[in-house]
């Protein structure tokens, strides 16, 4: 061993006998524990993979020849290559991570890793040593953002330097041992042509979204768990113009937005002694100090439902956010039943009010069967009507079947026949209006 990377030996640096243990992880974690022992730690981030590489080949042969290992020249690069994602990375997660076929990487204890690839859920073979292992893991993703988990906080949300999603839950709730979710971010955020390429919206609803952004409509992505809302929600802030200042406020970081002037917000769990959270309450209502010309809320959970009506009531046009629901009207339902949480004194009269103006549009999208993101509904709002907020329909997704092998889901999109009121309110700012015939039951193309 060699150069400043590694530790002074403290009687001779050769590793101590080690019983074998069957298992290429379980060999692979132990000689990343020896060189954890050996190795300079506070260089590492500094030290180039290749240097590294270079670095700690001989070590690794003298602790494979210690323990009375013989591996072929591949197998010891591959195992040289795993060690490094140990030491660098999130061990036996960075081959997945890296796979750009990959959209969800689904950890159900140390011993079991399932992927989706193109809406299909997979077994893989990735397996951790134990569950130490996977929890050492975890708290190195949850420690690079500022959080933690243990036993008195055995829930967290966190996410990856590439902005990918990831939750963890340890025991003693998840009963089995830890389990993980990552729904991972493409380097590079999708936009609206690529969701043309897959059939998620057609040409002619693309346009009416770039129109709809461009004057400033206040829009809500609604949507089930994995139906594509931050995906959608990254493709259309591509409209906005790049003179906007825009402020974006989140749990855990994901979008991805392209425009110069962003400010990004996220919430901060309390700390070990229970203080010091801040809620996305607390972050809508300082964003509008910040003089945004857009705010984006990446969901909206509770009681900031409220504070973020207030801000599209109140010259922050063109605001965005997303909720879970299955349907427009119930994620007007969801809007309302929010705001009661901030346990304001308002009437629901007035709720329905507020949510009738600052709400303009209301896009539907759904992860079908076959594991395709579709938009299944483009939704005007209206107004009021009494107590009843009235929505109207533009677009929709109608199903016919199923292939006949029981894969893709056969539909089409369709005008519904309605031609939208904002269509008078994008001429009148002088923005193209799109050309498109509103004829109830008409293939949208």
């Amino acid at each position: 061993m060699s150069g400043v990377l590694w530790k002074a030996p403290e009687g001779g640096v050769s590793a101590p006998t080690v019983a074998p243990i069957e298992g290429a992880t379980a060999l692979k974690v132990r000689i990343h524990q020896r060189l954890i022992e050996l190795l300079n730690l506070s260089l590492l981030d500094k030290t180039p993979r290749d240097t590294l590489r270079l670095e700690i080949r001989g070590t690794v042969s003298a602790l494979l020849a210690d323990e009375k290992r013989i591996l072929s020249l591949s197998q010891t690069d591959r195992l040289i290559e795993d060690v490094l994602d140990e030491l660098l990375g999130l061990g036996p997660l960075e081959p997945l991570l890296k796979d750009e076929t990959v959209n969800d990487i689904l950890i159900n204890t140390h011993t079991t890793v399932y992927v989706e690839r193109q809406g299909i859920l997979e077994k893989t073979n990735v397996q951790f040593q134990d569950t130490k292992h996977l929890v050492r893991i975890i708290n190195k993703i949850v420690a690079a953002v500022g959080r933690r988990v243990d036993e008195s906080q055995p829930m967290v949300d966190a996410r990856l330097a590439d902005g990918s999603r990831v939750n963890a839950i340890i025991p003693p709730l998840a009963i089995d041992g830890p389990l993980v979710s990552i729904r991972k971010f493409s380097a590079v955020p999708i936009h609206v042509g690529r969701l043309i390429e897959l059939g998620s919206v057609t040409k002619e609803m693309a346009g009416l979204f770039e129109a709809m952004v461009k004057a400033r409509r206040n829009i809500l992505i609604s949507g089930g768990t994995g139906s594509g809302k931050t995906t959608l929600l990254n493709a259309l802030s591509a409209y906005i113009d790049h003179h906007e200042r825009v402020v974006t406020i989140e749990d855990s970081a994901e979008l991805q937005l392209q425009q110069p002037h962003v400010g990004r917000l996220e919430t901060r769990p309390p700390n070990i002694e229970g203080k010091g959270e801040v809620v996305q309450r607390d972050l809508v209502r300082n964003a509008l100090r910040m003089r945004p010309d857009r705010i984006i809320v990446g969901e909206v959970r509770s009681g900031e439902a409220f504070d973020m009506l207030q801000a599209m009531n109140t010259g922050h046009d063109g605001s965005m956010t997303t909720v879970h629901a299955n349907t427009a009207r119930d994620a007007l339902a969801r809007i309302e039943q929010m705001i009661g949480m901030a346990g304001l004194e308002i009437s629901p009269r007035s709720v329905r009010q507020q949510i009738a103006s600052a709400i303009n549009i209301i896009i539907q999208a759904e992860r079908m069967e076959d594991g395709r993101r579709r938009v299944v509904s483009i939704t005007e709002v209206v107004g009021m009507e009494e107590d009843v907020i009235t929505i109207q329909e533009i677009f929709r997704f109608r199903r016919t079947g199923r292939a006949a092998n029981g894969g893709e889901v056969v539909g089409q999109f369709e005008t519904t026949g309605v031609r939208p009121r904002f269509l008078d309110n994008l001429a009148a700012r002088g923005i193209a209006v799109p050309d498109i015939t509103y004829t109830a039951g008409r293939r949208s193309s």
